[in-house]
């Protein structure tokens, strides 16, 4: 960025070349920045409009507005309204829990809404929305602006959720009626959905129509993976699903199932495999503990244990466990860990597996530029597994990690002497 406006500042043609770049993506990180940007456009279409119609406005450059800031930063919601006001082309809007609102009402204006904002947003131009709800009200009351179905090229959708107050922490859903959560949204062009939102929501999602919906993330912030909104998800959607993330691990849902109050484990496991037959991509957490039920093995995810059709698994936080995890001298370095992948690779759980990727840049890191030795060994040792097993290993960026590759890496960073 500071190269941009280097370049910008060389003269009037210049400046005028710059300005697309300048405009096209803004990062917004602080309150202050979002009031001096909305300032800066309002002031800029003020003596603009004046003078000509067909002049270019400032906002008419932004393309992509990603807000994300501290939590005692968040911008005001008048300010929001003001730049979406003047970025008519606005094509890929995030916000990260960034905007303020309050318990009992979003400020004197109406139009600084939640509502109005998604109404503003949610337009025929928009192609990726990462959006967060606020406050307690229905999740069909928050979303109601997209029952206008103008949104008819939006292809990534991520929902989550930053409620002021937390009801309760295991919420009750067992009296959910499926017929008042049914919303007539219409999402034609929508291929990607990441959702962090709790079973009620899932019930509601179910009735949305969304024809080319292909990929799937998932994280639920209350676990009720056996509820009604849950199932009724996945049999109305789940056929269309080739890849599934499950961003919660499997050790998170056994210790909710153990100790929440009002919940028992389920006598029948979920049949998530049914639900989706045409999955080809699985991507899960490396943070799972033995499973108590069955402690000769650790399962990919309590949810998917096995399916006949996946192809690819991809791993994410293996960093994680390697950093966190107790290293033992005398005995095999991260032992659980590598059961973990090992038990991705029986055939009887996934018989068409062709790939496995570490996901982690991290991890990618330690392996490559920094190897410690029992780093290492760990490594040798999955890539051998995967040798045996038929299946290709790759790093974050899909490169196959080879015996030969872990070799190259430890030769060039051993000291010299």
């Amino acid at each position: 960025m500071r190269d941009k406006v280097t370049l910008s500042l060389v003269s009037k043609q210049w400046h005028a070349y710059a300005r697309d770049f300048l405009y096209e993506f803004i990062w917004i990180s602080s309150a202050a920045q979002a009031k001096s940007l909305a300032h800066t456009l309002l002031m800029q279409s003020l003596v603009v409009q004046p003078q000509s119609s067909s002049m270019p406005t400032l906002g008419s450059f932004i393309r992509r507005l990603h807000i994300e800031t501290p939590v005692l930063e968040r911008c005001a919601p008048a300010d929001l309204r003001s730049i979406l006001d003047n970025a008519p082309g606005l094509s890929i809007y995030s916000d990260r829990h960034s905007v303020q609102r309050s318990l009992y009402c979003d400020g004197p204006d109406p139009r600084c809404s939640s509502e109005e904002i998604l109404r503003l947003v949610a337009n025929s131009k928009i192609r990726r929305l990462s959006w967060t709800s606020y406050g307690d009200a229905p999740f069909q009351q928050r979303m109601t602006p997209l029952l206008t179905n103008i949104a008819v090229q939006l292809e990534y959708l991520e929902l989550s959720s930053c409620s002021p107050n937390f009801r309760t922490v295991f919420p009750q859903t067992q009296g959910l009626n499926l017929d008042e959560t049914r919303m007539d949204v219409c999402l034609p062009s929508l291929r990607a959905l990441k959702v962090s939102l709790d079973n009620n929501t899932f019930a509601v999602l179910a009735s949305w129509d969304m024809p080319q919906l292909t990929n799937l993330s998932v994280l639920s912030s209350d676990f009720s993976y056996t509820g009604p909104g849950f199932a009724s998800f996945f049999q109305a959607h789940g056929t269309k699903l080739t890849q599934l993330e499950l961003g919660h691990s499997s050790s998170l849902i056994e210790e909710h199932y153990l100790t929440a109050p009002h919940h028992s484990h389920p006598s029948t496991p979920v049949p998530l495999a049914e639900w989706c037959p045409n999955l080809r991509e699985f991507i899960c957490s490396a943070d799972a503990e033995w499973h108590w039920q069955s402690p000769d093995w650790i399962a990919a995810h309590i949810l998917l244990p096995a399916h006949p059709r996946i192809e690819l698994i991809g791993i994410r936080d293996i960093d994680a466990r390697l950093r966190d995890d107790p290293f033992i001298p005398s005995g095999e370095p991260y032992f659980t860990l590598y059961e973990q992948l090992c038990s991705l690779l029986q055939t009887d759980a996934f018989p068409a597996l062709r790939f496995v990727r570490d996901m982690s840049k991290e991890s990618h890191a330690m392996r490559s530029y920094s190897p410690q030795p029992h780093v290492s060994q760990f490594w040798h040792r999955v890539v051998n597994r995967c040798k045996e097993r038929e299946v290709w290993l790759e790093d974050c960026t899909g490169v196959n990690v080879t015996a030969r590759s872990l070799l190259r890496a430890a030769h060039l960073h051993t000291p010299a002497y």
